[in-house]
């Protein structure tokens, strides 16, 4: 099939052929008077799958010829047709973006007369860095429109990885409650220890914080902070010194990095009714339960980072694999105000 190369698009004039391409494959758009026009990239992949000889100024032009043509003509043009081809040969319809999306993907077996697209897919190396604050208005954004936002990642042998992106809303079944009394703890470098057994049932027990050691609970720096502020707990040091919420935030801030920052999602996590302990082994800040770790796994793991924190690739990667080896989400917080929680899931389209 012929099509003449015109700049940025490619125009086949002969109407019965644009039509047929246009009804079978969704390809192009169909032009007043008659005839098809092809944005570069449906172009170079029908030529690519030998459906189409690209002409310019009269004389063929060669797959090589093309794709180089496309890609002085539009940044990132290779990731963009990576992913691109790779929808196409798993049977979607796929429409380039001109806005901050690269691709619009429609359901299979539909047209573009009868759908709307399911995702919208953003073409990325592995290399390209991610800024969470605008990650999230992409999200926001899709969503808004009842879409999917996917990013196609391609790496150095121009393989593809599929992430699909959502805002999520973790709530669980165990919610923050006050004693009638606080409880009393002392603190041994960065732990607290509280040895009372009523105050334990309390803590433990029934609020799932800390761990035992012997016969007393040990808190953790973070959840005495939390339950200080709450007005649960008293700790003295053992010299008899009164540890009250702002030294014990201080020395958070001293002793481990992004205190605050966890802080105030351990915080947010709480008040949703959810048991929060540390992710260490899993490589994020928090592991968290709906309910009592004793009756179940941890259904989330949960890494805080800031408005302006900036992911790569890799990371993400590393991370939901991981994620998805052990059964669990993986959220990152927002530790804005308000919190917002995002999940990246491995997806396969």
């Amino acid at each position: 099939m012929p099509g003449e190369l015109k700049e940025d698009t490619v125009v086949i004039e002969d109407q019965k052929e644009g039509t047929q391409l246009y009804n079978k494959g969704n390809f192009g758009y169909p032009m007043s008077g008659g005839g098809l026009e092809l944005d570069l990239i449906e172009a170079t992949f029908l030529v690519e799958c030998n459906r189409l000889q690209v002409t310019k100024d009269g004389s063929p032009i060669s797959m090589g010829e093309i794709f180089y043509h496309s890609s002085m003509q539009y940044d990132n043009f290779d990731i963009s047709f990576l992913v691109y081809r790779d929808m196409r040969n798993r049977g979607f319809i796929v429409k380039a973006e001109s806005g901050h999306f690269d691709l619009s993907v429609f359901p299979r077996g539909s047209n573009m007369s009868n759908s709307r697209p399911i995702y919208l897919v953003r073409a990325v190396s592995e290399r390209d860095i991610l800024k969470l604050d605008i990650f999230s208005k992409e999200v926001a954004h899709t969503e808004s429109k009842g879409k999917r936002l996917l990013y196609g990642v391609v790496d150095e042998e121009g393989d593809i990885t599929y992430y699909c992106m959502s805002s999520k809303n973790p709530t669980g079944g165990a919610p923050h409650s006050s004693a009638k009394q606080a409880a009393k703890g002392i603190l041994v470098g960065e732990r607290t220890f509280v040895i009372e057994k009523s105050h334990i049932e309390y803590l433990n027990r029934k609020g799932f914080y800390g761990k035992m050691m012997g016969d007393a609970l040990q808190l953790s720096l973070i959840e005495c902070c939390f339950l200080i502020e709450k007005g649960d707990l008293k700790v003295t040091t053992g010299a008899g010194e009164n540890i009250t919420a702002k030294k014990a935030l201080k020395l958070g801030v001293k002793a481990q990095e992004e205190f605050e920052l966890r802080l105030a999602t351990y915080r947010d996590l709480r008040k949703r009714g959810l048991v929060v302990k540390t992710g260490f082994k899993y490589g994020t800040h928090f592991r968290v339960y709906e309910g009592s770790p004793d009756r179940g796994h941890a259904k989330y793991l949960v890494h805080s980072v800031s408005n302006d924190k900036i992911l790569m690739w890799p990371e993400i990667s590393r991370t939901v694999r991981l994620s998805g080896g052990v059964k669990k989400e993986v959220l990152f917080c927002r530790a804005e105000d308000p919190m917002e929680y995002l999940e990246f899931r491995w997806f396969r389209p």
